[in-house]
């Protein structure tokens, strides 16, 4: 039972480092005890360890800890992809050919299937394409999928690094070194930018990774509950609960002790039955399988509210200025708008994400340069157009003079202080399934 314990207490507290250290930054969790945690293990740690090492080293450690970090997290390598991969063919080498023997003929059909999919999704995530990447030969196609909102996106922004006009919804990558459209994140998973065209593979391996790591955790639980029945029968003796004498038996302490006891109880047996390669790879798939399909139901989220993770971070950062009370609100004049057709009077307003642009920031909103609308705004097929422009205002008062592009376009009697994202339009949002459509492109 010892050894149950162990091997439960190390997957379930390695599951929740990785969760915490790859999704604690997401401003879901910001300020949540996750949110703490992730700031606490790669912020103040690290930050003592430095000081201590500083002390003890002259910061050798943590300068040689800084580059392994920064390589890991902030280059393009295959080393996360590979162990992600390896994890996924090690553990199904291990696992197959032992569970083989006792599986019925609808499983045995059902496994080849399964077991290639998060390398197939894999691939089509990382695989380079044109319709994610944004270069001068399809800029102008990419410039024709999403209109300016003139909350999140302004017209005329360019790329420092590209050198061209930054389409609505993209990101520049200082990663992969390039314009993403419709940028979502960069995933170290796949070791690329997910965006248009290849965020559905990520949606799909994000899937099929869950349901195959619940599958295995049920094999396992099929083919080795018979054993261990058959165990805990001969040995039924060994395995009772023994309360306290001192204990109240009706109280939730005892209850989930009891429950604790059973749980550790049958793990060691299955252990003991069926070994490592069986038992444990099933109680890691057991442990692990809600991870990937908790991040999808996130994405599925955002799907909803009509944004993606790169915009859901510029929606907090709106969302926290507003509650400093300094965002304005103000209507597009009517004759700036490219359709004469009747807006939506509300849409879903979105609650942000991470990986935000420096744009984001509580600065001032730049001002795009000037050029004639016909050149930075090219028709689109969006359906909608927005009718709303938030502004900053570094003083908390209402915007007097505005920025000459934003001019061209805004009542400027309109502005008012506005204290929710409920009040205000998100123009990419669709409804859950045109968004959900418009994801899978």
């Amino acid at each position: 039972m010892a050894l149950a314990r162990n091997i439960a207490v190390f997957v379930v507290s390695l599951s929740l480092l990785v969760f915490i250290a790859f999704f604690g930054r997401l401003p879901a969790f910001r300020n949540t005890p996750i949110g703490y945690l992730h700031r606490l293990l790669v912020v103040r740690i690290p930050s003592s360890l430095r000081t201590l090492d500083l002390y003890l080293t002259n910061g050798r450690i943590t300068s040689g800890s800084s580059r392994l970090g920064h390589y890991l997290m902030y280059e393009r390598h295959p080393v996360v992809v590979v162990f992600f991969l390896g994890l996924v063919t090690g553990s199904a080498a291990l696992f197959v050919p032992v569970v083989w023997p006792y599986l019925p003929l609808h499983h045995k059909a059902l496994i080849p299937i399964l077991v290639p999919l998060p390398h197939l999704f894999t691939y089509l995530s990382a695989k380079r394409n044109d319709e994610t990447y944004i270069t001068e030969s399809n800029h102008s196609k990419h410039m024709k999928y999403y209109p300016y909102d003139r909350i999140l996106y302004y017209p005329g922004v360019p790329c420092r690094t590209c050198h061209f006009v930054k389409p609505a919804r993209s990101k520049h990558c200082s990663i992969c070194k390039t314009c993403v459209a419709r940028m979502d994140h960069h995933c170290i998973w796949v070791n690329n930018c997910l965006g248009r065209a290849n965020y559905k593979w990520f949606l799909a391996l994000l899937l099929f990774t869950g349901i195959l790591l619940a599958y295995g955790a049920y094999l396992a639980y099929i083919v080795i509950s018979p054993q261990a029945a058959e165990h805990y029968k001969v040995y039924e003796q060994w395995y009772g609960y023994e309360l306290d004498p001192t204990a109240d038996p009706s109280t939730w302490i005892v209850y989930l002790d009891m429950k604790l006891h059973y749980f550790l109880m049958f793990s060691s047996i299955y252990l003991d039955v069926g070994g490592i390669r069986a038992a444990g790879v099933g109680l890691l798939a057991l442990l692990t399988w809600p991870l990937p399909l908790a991040l999808l139901s996130y994405h599925v989220y955002l799907i909803w509210a009509g944004m993606t993770t790169n915009e859901s971070g510029k929606w907090a950062d709106w969302r926290d200025d507003m509650n400093d009370g300094v965002v304005f609100l103000g209507h597009r004049r009517t004759g700036s708008m490219r359709s004469a057709l009747e807006q939506p009077k509300s849409l879903h307003p979105p609650y942000r994400s991470e990986e935000n642009d420096s744009s984001t920031s509580t600065s001032p909103v730049p001002t795009p340069p000037e050029t004639p609308p016909e050149e930075e705004e090219p028709r689109t097929a969006w359906p909608i157009e927005s009718r709303h422009i938030l502004i900053r205002t570094m003083d908390g008062e209402a915007p007097q003079n505005l920025p000459s592009r934003l001019k061209s376009v805004a009542d400027e009697e309109s502005f008012q202080r506005v204290w929710g994202l409920r009040d205000v339009e998100n123009v990419y949002d669709l409804g859950f399934w045109d968004n959900l459509l418009e994801a899978l492109k």
